[in-house]
C-alpha cells in the first residue's frame, strides 16, 4: 500500500523549481533575446501539455471557457515574464525586480478579499509581512551596489506591470477554470503565454532580427525552462492555488529570491553576507506562518 505524499512536499518542490528561473534568466541573456527564448519556451510547454492531455485522455474545457484559460496563462506567465525580463534587459536591477516581486503575495491577499471572498487570517498577514521584509534584506546588498544607476520610471512601471499580471493570473486560477483538467488547462494557458511572447517578438522586429546563438547553454536552458519551469513548476503552482487560499500559495514566492541567491553563490561565485542570511531566515519564518495556519476563513457573502 503506497504512502500518501506529505503535504509540504509539493510546496517545497515548487519553490525549488521556481527559484531556478532567476538562474535560467541570467544564463540566457548572453546567448539569446529573452522574448524569443520565452516564445520557444511557451511553444514547447504547450506541445508537451497537449501531448500529456491527449495521452491521458483528459477532458478538454468547452470552447466557451478557452478564452479564460488563454487569459490566465497570458497574465500568469506571458505578460509577467516578458515584462519582467524586458525590464531587467532595459536596465532595471534584478534585485529591484525581486523586491517588486515581494509585493505579489500581499497584493494577492488584498485582492482575494473582494474578488474571491477569501479573508486571510492575522497569522497569514504577519507571515506576509515577514516574508516581504526577508526578501528586502536578501536583495539589500545588491540594491546598494547598484544604487548609482538611474532607471527610467517607465521601466520601473513595466516591472510593476509584471507583478500585477502574475497576481491577476493567480487569482483567475480560483475561478471557473479551476474545474478543468489541469493538463488541458495548462496546454491552453501556455498557448496564451505564447501569444503574448509572439506579439513581443513581432514588435521587436521578428524572429530573424533577434539574437539566437545555439549552443549547450541555450539548449539546456530552454529544455529546463520548458519542461521543468513551465511544465512541472507551473503545474505545481496551479495545484497549490486550487487546493488552498490564493494568498498562502503566493506566499511561497518569498522563498524564490533567497534560494536563487544561494544558487548564484554556488554557480557563479556570488557572495552572501550576514544580512542576506538573516533575510533568508526571516522569509522562511514568514512562509512557515502562512503555510501552518488552521482552516481558512471566508468573508461573508454580500
Amino acid at each position: 500500500m503506497s504512502r500518501p505524499v506529505p503535504a509540504w512536499l509539493p510546496a517545497m518542490a515548487f519553490v525549488l523549481i521556481w527559484s531556478t528561473g532567476f538562474i535560467v534568466g541570467k544564463a540566457v541573456v548572453p546567448v539569446a533575446d529573452t522574448s524569443l527564448f520565452l516564445l520557444a519556451r511557451f511553444a514547447l510547454a504547450t506541445l508537451m501539455f497537449a501531448a500529456v492531455a491527449a495521452a491521458g485522455r483528459a477532458a478538454w474545457p468547452p470552447l466557451s471557457q478557452v478564452p479564460r484559460h488563454l487569459l490566465a496563462g497570458a497574465l500568469m506567465q506571458g505578460i509577467y515574464l516578458c515584462a519582467g525580463y524586458g525590464a531587467v534587459a532595459h536596465g532595471l536591477s534584478p534585485s529591484i525586480m525581486a523586491l517588486l516581486g515581494a509585493l505579489q503575495p500581499p497584493l494577492t491577499a488584498l485582492l482575494a478579499i473582494p474578488l474571491l471572498g477569501e479573508q486571510p487570517s492575522s497569522r497569514t498577514w504577519r507571515g506576509l509581512g515577514l516574508g516581504a521584509l526577508g526578501v528586502g534584506l536578501v536583495v539589500l546588498p545588491a540594491m546598494q551596489a547598484g544604487a548609482p544607476h538611474a532607471v527610467s520610471p517607465w521601466i520601473v512601471l513595466v516591472g510593476v506591470l509584471a507583478i500585477v499580471s502574475i497576481t491577476m493570473g493567480t487569482l483567475l486560477q480560483k475561478t471557473s477554470i479551476s474545474r478543468a483538467d489541469i493538463r488541458a488547462s495548462s496546454a491552453w494557458q501556455n498557448a496564451g503565454a505564447m501569444l503574448v511572447a509572439g506579439v513581443v517578438v513581432s514588435a521587436s522586429g521578428g524572429i530573424g532580427a533577434l539574437r539566437w546563438e545555439g549552443g549547450p547553454t541555450l539548449w539546456m536552458s530552454l529544455a529546463w525552462a520548458a519542461v521543468v519551469l513551465s511544465g512541472l513548476g507551473t503545474w505545481l503552482l496551479l495545484s497549490l492555488v486550487r487546493r488552498g487560499q490564493a494568498a498562502n500559495a503566493a506566499a511561497l514566492m518569498f522563498l524564490a529570491p533567497p534560494l536563487a541567491a544561494v544558487q548564484a553563490a554556488l554557480l557563479f561565485g556570488d557572495r552572501l553576507g550576514p544580512v542576506q542570511w538573516l533575510g533568508m531566515a526571516i522569509a522562511g519564518v514568514g512562509v512557515w506562518l502562512c503555510q501552518t495556519q488552521g482552516k481558512p476563513r471566508h468573508a461573508e457573502a454580500r
